[in-house]
């Protein structure tokens, strides 16, 4: 497959502030173990998650991107008013319409803003941040929040012992900007995808396909469907790949990038993408462990904890690197 073009003469778009939040409740390795057939120890060597965090059922999506978007908008310095765009990434969205995102800008009373959603499963925060480039590299808006948010436990089989463990609840934000600093921001980005194999990951029922029914709620067609295996397979190469291409056309080698942030499915999958890069285990941001995977979600948080916690400094590379159902993947990288 053919490279995708790198982005020319970037222009210089910076992260002004980010925020995150987690739901209270934790859900551990052992509270599972009470309630499907699985332990600590199958859990912890398979995917390297211990805990996830899990939202009330009277939160929202849209509830968890507020209170993200607000410590966003607070760290940037910022008021909802000088917002032009909101996007949230997300594949739990409060209802089929109207969009989260609207629901975001009526929480936060952005009222010059638009608003949109972005579907790209675990992909869809590096594609929301790859649209906010576009629009303010165009001059269409100048300032952009961009929030990954997901209630995966809303769409998760708590009796399906292959799926209900990996599974977690949480929404990051940033906010975008034009920056006066040549050469610093948003470097470069790659968004793939192959819908081939598109049901490997899916949640079946609820959509025009197969509308909710006794039948499909009867048949638990509205939680979460994988296959395994395949995904795991597919996500290790499309990892691999995508880290190592735009490290390569950028001229980076190991030493250069600061912080690896991946989307938190499977830590041996982290693993398998540092290692195709030679990137020591120190320069990767793991979360997997507290928090599980929490799809569009994952990379928003984790962006967010580096740029709060690690203090990215002058000349820092920062590389997102995500896949997710559809089957989409995709990487981003920001010099500081």
């Amino acid at each position: 497959m053919e490279l995708p073009p790198q982005v020319k003469n970037p222009v210089p778009i910076a992260i002004r502030g980010a925020g995150y939040y987690l739901p209270d409740r934790v859900l551990t390795n052992a509270d599972l173990e009470k309630m499907v057939e699985t332990s600590d120890e199958w859990i912890t060597e398979r995917t390297g998650i211990k805990e996830r965090r899990v939202a009330d059922p009277a939160m929202s999506t849209s509830d968890m991107a507020i209170c993200a978007a607000k410590r966003a908008l607070a760290n940037a310095n910022m008021q909802p008013g000088e917002i032009d765009m909101i996007i949230c990434a997300t594949i739990t969205p409060d209802m089929q319409f109207p969009s989260t995102a609207c629901l975001i800008q009526k929480g936060i009373d952005a009222r010059g803003a638009f608003a949109f959603d972005v579907s790209a499963a675990c992909t869809g925060f590096i594609y929301a941040l790859a649209n906010a480039y576009t629009f303010i590299a165009s001059d269409y808006v100048k300032n952009v929040l961009v929030i990954g948010a997901e209630k995966m436990s809303s769409i998760t089989d708590y009796t399906d012992r292959n799926t209900c463990v990996l599974f977690g609840d949480g929404a990051g934000a940033v906010v975008l900007s034009r920056t006066d600093n040549p050469g610093h921001g948003i470097v470069d980005f790659i968004l793939e995808s192959d819908g081939r194999n598109a049901l490997w990951l899916q949640v079946p029922a609820g959509g025009s396909r197969i509308p909710a029914s006794t039948s499909s709620i009867g048949e638990r067609m509205h939680y979460i469907s994988m296959e395994g295996r395949e995904v795991f397979k597919f996500a290790v190469t499309a990892m691999k790949r995508t880290t190592v291409r735009i490290a390569e056309r950028n001229n980076l080698k190991a030493e250069d990038i600061t912080w690896l942030i991946p989307h938190q499915a499977n830590k041996r999958i982290i693993d398998a993408a540092a290692a195709a890069l030679g990137l020591d285990a120190s320069h990767i941001h793991f979360n997997i462990q507290k928090y599980g995977n929490m799809s569009a979600a994952s990379t928003a948080v984790g962006l967010a904890e580096v740029i709060l916690e690690k203090k990215p400094k002058a000349g820092d590379h920062l590389l997102l690197v995500a896949f997710g159902a559809g089957m989409t993947w995709g990487s981003l990288l920001i010099r500081w």
